[in-house]
């Protein structure tokens, strides 16, 4: 590592990270590393397994960590998230959901339960201190919210801590009714550090200069940004009479136009509820300039679509990507170092710096 990262604690003081975070490989490999490894990753919804299909091989952010793993659902509806890589030669265990009462590695039939505990390995009798509990599939820690799957490789927090965060203020919705409207999935593909598309995300700052519609839609001068120790929360009030959400009278904004909560967990995982629902926003670092970040969108409410701060998120996202690669170019002056904060609308990224440093300097 080339340099040890300081963010200053009072935002008043405080510079943003240097220039070289985004443009140094050796920091690239550092987030790997010290950050993603030890993060939670949001991997889907539990239909992805059903009695149809029992088992669901996938790869952990391809082409970043490119973990092979596999979530497996028992008789008992119980879901365990495993390696899919067989302890014997490495092999993938299961190449595409199926049913299936066992785990069997096609290359010479090592055999686990759908916990990933081994069973059975052919032509081993004579092998000494077999089996070991490495002989099974790792299993990895996995965190439910309603429908939806959080996995940790080696995670360095508690989940459960920023769910019940979220809980105080989207609990009252009904998660389980949430469905995904596969029509609106999408990729987009950006030229840019994901870090700055995060830093972006995380501040209202520039919603009257880029985003003109979303404007007319939010009450900029009463959005608000709360920090909680790996999550933060924005918090977009309607400007009149928008689509809102129907508040329960114990909700801490009742009486309030509420038009959008943007939930944000460290590091690159975006939960934004608009009455019709909720839009999850994954940002996967591919290289060091290239980012790819996925939506999903899970509707509730199919008659709010396309109303109110939740709507045309496709034109909003692709101003946010023309101003993020804009960024991305200006960084690689020699003559840039970094930046200082809007104390009163850039906590949010100052936030995210602090962990970002916290994190690589461990």
């Amino acid at each position: 590592m080339t340099e040890k990262l300081r963010i200053d604690p009072d935002i008043t003081k405080a510079e943003t990270l240097p220039a070289s975070f985004y443009r140094n490989p050796d920091f690239f490999e550092a987030v790997r590393e010290r950050i993603f490894y030890r993060s939670w990753q949001w991997i889907g919804h539990e239909g992805l397994v059903d009695s149809d299909h029992n088992t669901y091989p996938f790869i952990l952010l391809d082409k970043f960590l490119t973990e092979p793993m596999l979530l497996t659902r028992d008789k008992a509806e119980r879901l365990s998230c495993l390696t899919n890589v067989c302890t014997h030669r490495g092999n993938l265990v299961v190449e595409s959901a199926k049913a299936t009462k066992k785990l069997i590695c096609g290359y010479h039939g090592r055999s686990f339960n759908l916990h990933g505990k081994m069973e059975h390995m052919p032509e081993f009798e004579n092998v000494e201190n077999f089996p070991r509990p490495c002989d099974n599939l790792k299993k990895f820690p996995l965190q439910y919210w309603g429908p939806f799957l959080f996995v940790g490789l080696n995670p360095a927090f508690e989940l459960q801590e920023v769910l019940d965060s979220m809980n105080k203020r989207i609990g009252f919705l009904p998660l389980q009714e949430f469905k995904l409207d596969e029509k609106r999935k999408k990729d987009y593909f950006i030229n840019a550090n994901w870090a700055l598309y995060c830093d972006n995300y995380l501040e209202g700052f520039h919603i009257p200069f880029v985003h003109d519609d979303l404007n007319a839609v939010l009450d900029y001068g009463n959005y608000d940004t709360i920090l909680h120790d790996h999550m933060n929360l924005q918090i977009g009030y309607a400007e009149g009479t928008e689509e809102v959400f129907d508040l329960p009278e114990n909700h801490p904004d009742y009486g309030k136009k509420i038009a959008a909560y943007y939930y944000w967990i460290f590091p690159n995982m975006m939960f934004n509820f608009y009455p019709w629902g909720v839009s999850v926003n994954l940002v996967q670092p591919l290289e060091m300039n290239k980012t790819k970040v996925s939506f999903y969108s899970y509707v509730y409410d199919s008659s709010k679509l396309d109303k109110g701060a939740g709507s045309q998120l496709d034109k909003v996202e692709m101003e946010d990507e023309e101003v993020v690669e804009g960024v991305q170019k200006g960084i690689r002056s020699r003559f840039y170092k970094a930046g200082r904060f809007s104390p009163s609308r850039e906590k949010g990224v100052h936030h995210f710096h602090r962990l970002l440093a916290e994190f690589i300097n461990s």
